[in-house]
């Protein structure tokens, strides 16, 4: 048996992350690509604009690697939240096409260098100096939390859920076995507050 390498491993886990969240928008009409689901505004364009910000920023200025991608939403004068959503103006195809040129950027850094590779991220400060392992864990970690973010949302929008289109994981079975077991959980949470503490 060949050993892994862990190098390797963690870039194939923030592969299967990547394509998670971008499969999400599959189908989906522009309004619901983009509308917010939460009462924070979380919508899944914003998700992937998002993310694409954040691979350009740990994989590149980081380990001394600059993108050449403008990003107007961190410019002091942009408003809170404006790299979390996506105006009339930015379609669908430049964010996924911002997404995947932060794919091949951050590729190239993992590929150039080991890691035991120094950086540092500006914006943590005083703890700031890093390894490339620590981003690819850092970064791996926030790419799933958001596709879980956007699991949640697509599931609000049409009822679509799971890991990719061919690996649904999801246990159960058809709409009629979700029905049933929404039913008992609610009647469960019911019962549970019911109860005198």
């Amino acid at each position: 048996m060949k050993p892994n390498d862990p190098k390797d491993d963690l870039h194939r886990y923030l592969k299967a992350a990547r394509e998670a969240v971008v499969w999400k928008l599959d189908g989906l009409s522009e309004y619901d690509s983009r509308r917010p689901l939460t009462p924070t505004g979380t919508n899944l364009l914003g998700l992937v604009k998002h993310l694409a910000s954040v691979e350009l920023g740990y994989f590149g200025p980081t380990f001394g690697r600059p993108h050449t991608e403008s990003l107007p939403w961190y410019d002091e004068e942009s408003e809170p939240n404006s790299d979390m959503w996506a105006p009339a103006d930015e379609s669908r195809e430049d964010i996924l096409s911002l997404y995947h040129r932060a794919w091949a950027h951050a590729d190239a850094t993992i590929e150039a260098l080991p890691l035991d590779a120094m950086g540092h991220v500006a914006w943590w400060g005083d703890d700031g100096d890093v390894t490339l392992q620590r981003i690819m864990l850092h970064v791996t970690a926030e790419t799933n939390r958001h596709a879980g973010h956007a699991d949640i949302v697509r599931e609000l929008i049409d009822g679509k859920a799971g890991l990719r289109e061919t690996n649904s994981n999801m246990d159960g079975g058809d709409e009629a076995w979700y029905q049933e077991y929404w039913n008992r959980l609610e009647a469960s949470a019911k019962e549970a507050q019911a109860k005198p503490n």
